[in-house]
């Protein structure tokens, strides 16, 4: 199993993707490879400093980066031995497995989307969040930004990929579909929402239980909560903020304590043919990995191969 790390990407790399390395090497199965991909003059140095164990990962330069303001498109086309463009070639290659990076989100996206191409019925590659439930349950929250405006067989999509990664990703056995609407009964909500609900209903690979209201998004009514990427975003900054102001009013509480994205590491992109797992930009060694683990498991479960079962004519 072979994970790629973009090495330059992040406010903090390389050393925080290094040390986050170094965390995730304690307790990491045999039979991972991990693929450094940066400036090995930068790199190397920090790899001696940490002590980590030549055997487990491989260097990969890539003398160039793309910064986190650059135009994704543009600097993907100039800036082809760059850590992004470099790790995207070797996973379409089948050289790595899953390629993972805290950089610039655009250059991923677009990086994703041009070389790996969507799983064959997609229509749209989505991206999620994990929302912790009051009750220590764990949901999650799709679309969240990559697609601010929807057709319904784009919700009708997200609920299938949801729903997969519930189940092999977050060990939900049936996970429940909900829709986020402003209010529960059928009919509710805007032209979408009342054009989604049906082909929802009808979707005999998810469990769909109907509409949902934000305030049911943190306790126990779903497991996966669907929603156009503009509501997604909207909802994902705010549940941000909730870590943010517990900890600048010194709030100590184990609930609140599970809003850090650090806990999490990144958000898988969902909807293409191999694993891509995109960080915070101010991600540190917790984060990195983290995402190493998330990516690890989903190679191991095959997530993307049963998604491609899912989509099959």
């Amino acid at each position: 199993m072979n994970i790629g790390l973009d090495m330059m990407g992040g406010d903090y790399s390389p050393l925080e993707a290094v040390k986050g390395i170094a965390l995730y090497l304690k307790s990491a199965p045999a039979g991972i490879s991990l693929f450094l991909v940066g400036d090995e003059q930068q790199i190397g140095p920090l790899l001696r400093d940490h002590a980590i164990p030549a055997a487990s990962v491989k260097v990969i330069h890539a003398p160039q980066v793309i910064g986190m303001n650059e135009h994704p498109t543009k600097a993907l086309k100039e800036k082809q031995q760059s850590s992004i463009a470099v790790g995207f070639h070797l996973l379409s290659t089948g050289k790595m497995d899953a390629f993972i990076s805290a950089g610039n989100t655009g250059a991923m996206l677009v990086g994703a989307l041009y070389t790996l191409k969507p799983i064959e019925g997609i229509q749209r590659p989505t991206i999620s969040t994990i929302l912790p439930k009051e009750n220590g349950g764990t949901g999650v929250l799709l679309d969240v930004g990559l697609n601010a405006d929807c057709k319904p067989e784009n919700l009708n999509q997200f609920a299938i990929l949801g729903s997969l990664y519930a189940r092999h990703i977050l060990g939900i056995a049936d996970p429940r579909v909900g829709l986020l609407n402003i209010g529960e009964e059928e009919g509710k909500g805007n032209i979408l929402a009342q054009a989604a609900y049906p082909l929802l209903k009808e979707n005999q690979q998810i469990h769909f239980i109907g509409n949902i209201e934000g305030r049911d998004l943190l306790l126990d009514k779903a497991d996966v909560m669907v929603c156009e990427g503009f509501v997604g975003n909207v909802v994902l900054k705010m549940a941000e903020s909730l870590y943010d102001i517990t900890q600048g009013k010194g709030i100590q509480h184990e609930y609140f304590d599970r809003f850090d994205f650090e806990l999490y590491g990144g958000t898988p992109l969902l909807g293409v043919t191999k694993p891509v797992i995109i960080g915070h930009g101010i991600s540190h060694e917790r984060s990195f990995s983290n995402m190493i683990k998330l990516a690890q498991k989903m190679i191991a479960t095959d997530l993307l191969g049963k998604m491609k079962e899912s989509f099959m004519a």
